[in-house]
């Protein structure tokens, strides 16, 4: 199976360098990134360019192809998964370690090479890097009118046009006229005309609008365009029905063709964009079209297919203004995420206590609680539990809660070697079966209509060695460092991120992925514009109260297991005896309800001030989820969340 699927790859390289070289002018390269028109993550399956390209299936990446190479480049997260997916044409470049894609290509390609992208494939900031490196050679970035993978893509999937649907006030907390209004102030504030939204949450958010367009993600294929007295939705219109549009209508919001951004685009920046909707929430007039000129567009998320179309100096090119009020949660969504986390935790505690059943049944497991020696897979079991199988199991835990809406990704069930891959994916035709002598790492979440989930939880049905305790005993301090953390406003997640990576660097050890990202609500389980993480990112944007944060360190050993612990933060304002400077201080409140494994925890490596914390969280767990259980469920959650002696 691996070899035909190679086999095919080599075949789609050829024939996409048969088309380079065919070209107007020849190609003598070709990036093909992750990234879909509006610079989404997670992109639909007829977006996944360079995964058909290059049987890479992880969800960050980007690949070139020359004449002669064929290159991938990834982050820590998928070294592993790329080193086992890849066939031998393809070279895996390590992001943070290896050359920048754009200064590989002004060091390895000639004088004035040509190097071909899909212009609505890649951010007006990305281009104008690549431009910047081409400069010293001569090279040029080319956008092509077509999509070359597109082209010898015979089975791309269709186009299939789910219907969007209006996100409730009693969920999205803000009404769409209050959110026009605060967004054209802004624009006033800025001396802007307009702006064009192009990252899918942003348009979800602004307009309080959900759909089913990308897996995962509740978010709508469209575009926005918001000027000072008008607004524009561009979506595929066989998605929109009489409510929508009443609904849109309602709200001053013209419905246009997905396709007429472009000549849209154009329009606006001419000044000649008119909407024909009754305006909502603006307060300004047509002729402030004449007195602001910009063209507000965010370099991150808007596309150079866009960026094209208007004048460079009329290009205001800031952070879009809705990134930080869509993370800066509002008290109806706050409350809906605690609400969603509390019958996520309690759908994920279900699970383990099955999951514990079934591996003393069916493998003669000691279990969850116990470490005694001699568990072995039973001769004649009549349940082979899987990778996968048992991630299904879990979805039907969840699935029976109340506003349940899907998964939020992917789920990472993984066992054993494979949990050291830190976004493993599990298939059904390759996965592993379940070992009680091995670790268990279990990365999940959910859409719920008050909130997106997502939650990390190791365990292990067996015996645990001394060098897998330690392991996790450092993680979990670090995971307890963070989430008790007392820190002044104005303070990145840059900072933060030491605390997590402190008790494992003790030990030489560490791990290749962020600490914590922001996480939506009823949207995207990635979410910025704010992050806990060391890559330099993460210094840009400060933390405020009401943004969410994961907190999720992990250790990963090559070939041998994986561990991660994550909880789902708030962040608050902490009550300090002191308040130097007048910054004011910000701490933490977790909203993610499931213990941790007791067996696992090297008591002994921790503090009494970190074991008094485990116990008031699994106290907390005990007394919140308990309405949630049935008597089994309970009695597991009772000795699952036992209070941790604290020695002398």
């Amino acid at each position: 199976m691996a070899a035909a699927a190679a086999a095919a790859g080599d075949a789609h390289l050829d024939q996409l360098r048969a088309l380079m070289a065919a070209h107007s002018p020849p190609l003598h390269a070709l990036v093909v990134p992750s990234e879909d028109a509006h610079q989404s993550e997670y992109v639909s399956e007829r977006d996944k360019r360079r995964q058909f390209i290059s049987g890479f299936t992880g969800s960050a990446g980007l690949a070139l192809i020359t004449m002669k190479e064929a290159l991938l480049w990834t982050d820590g997260r998928y070294f592993l998964q790329a080193e086992q997916q890849l066939s031998d044409c393809w070279k895996l470049m390590h992001m943070g370690e290896d050359p920048q894609v754009e200064v590989w290509i002004a060091d390895n390609l000639s004088n004035e090479a040509v190097i071909g992208i899909n212009p609505w494939c890649i951010s007006v900031d990305t281009a104008q890097r690549y431009e910047h490196a081409f400069s010293k050679k001569h090279q040029t970035l080319f956008q092509l009118s077509s999509d070359l993978v597109d082209e010898i893509w015979k089975d791309r999937p269709p186009v299939n046009p789910l219907p969007v649907f209006v996100h409730p006030i009693e969920y999205a907390g803000r009404s769409v006229s209050e959110k026009l209004k605060e967004l054209r102030d802004k624009l006033l504030h800025e001396n802007a005309r307009g702006i064009i939204i192009a990252a899918l949450d942003e348009v979800a958010w602004l307009y309080n609008i959900r759909g089913n367009d990308v897996r995962y993600s509740p978010v709508v294929h469209s575009y926005s365009i918001v000027t000072l007295h008008s607004a524009f939705f561009y979506v595929d219109k066989r998605k929109v029905s009489i409510e929508v549009q009443n609904y849109m209508t309602q709200n001053g919001i013209d419905i246009r063709d997905y396709n007429m951004v472009q000549s849209d685009v154009s329009l606006l920046a001419s000044g000649q964009l008119k909407g024909s909707a009754v305006t909502n929430g603006s307060s300004h007039g047509e002729n402030d079209m004449n007195e602001n000129t910009k063209v507000w567009i965010d370099s991150n998320s808007c596309c150079l297919a866009l960026y094209s179309k208007l004048n460079e100096d009329q290009v205001l090119m800031l952070q879009s203004p809705i990134a930080l009020p869509k993370a800066v949660k509002n008290p109806v969504e706050l409350d809906g995420l605690r609400k969603a986390h509390i019958r996520d935790g309690a759908a994920v505690v279900q699970y383990l206590a099955w999951l514990d059943n079934q591996m003393q049944e069916n493998y003669g497991a000691s279990g969850y609680f116990s470490e005694a020696k001699g568990s072995q897979k039973k001769e004649h079991t009549e349940v082979k539990l899987t990778e996968v199988s048992v991630s299904d199991k879990l979805e039907g835990f969840r699935a029976a809660k109340e506003h349940f809406k899907g998964l939020s990704f992917p789920t990472i069930s993984s066992v054993g070697p494979n949990a050291a891959v830190i976004h493993y994916s599990p298939e059904e035709s390759s996965c592993a079966e379940l070992d009680a002598d091995k670790i268990y790492l279990c990365d999940s979440g959910a859409q719920y209509l008050d909130g997106t989930t997502d939650i990390t939880r190791t365990v292990h049905f067996g015996k645990p060695s001394e060098h897998e305790k330690s392991c996790y005993t450092a993680v979990l301090k670090g995971h307890i460092a963070l989430d008790t953390a007392v820190f002044p406003n104005g303070t990145t997640g840059h900072a933060l991120d030491i605390l997590a990576r402190t008790p494992l660097w003790r030990s030489g050890l560490d791990y290749r992925h962020g600490t914590g990202h922001g996480i939506g609500s009823y949207l995207n389980v990635h979410e910025g514009p704010h992050l806990i993480s060391f890559r330099p990112s993460a210094r840009n944007v400060p933390l405020q109260a009401s943004m969410t944060v994961t907190d999720e360190p992990g250790y990963y050993e090559d070939g041998s297991f994986g561990i991660r612990l994550e909880n789902v933060l708030i962040i608050k304002e902490a009550n300090t005896k002191f308040n130097f400077g007048d910054k004011g201080y910000l701490t933490f409140e977790h909203i993610t309800w499931t213990p941790y494994q007791t067996k696992m925890i090297n008591t002994a490596l921790l503090t009494p001030a970190e074991i008094e914390w485990v116990n008031l969280y699994h106290s907390d767990c005990r007394n919140i989820l308990q309405p949630y259980l049935n008597e089994q469920e309970k009695e597991w959650l009772r000795k699952a969340t036992e209070p941790i002696a604290v020695s002398c």
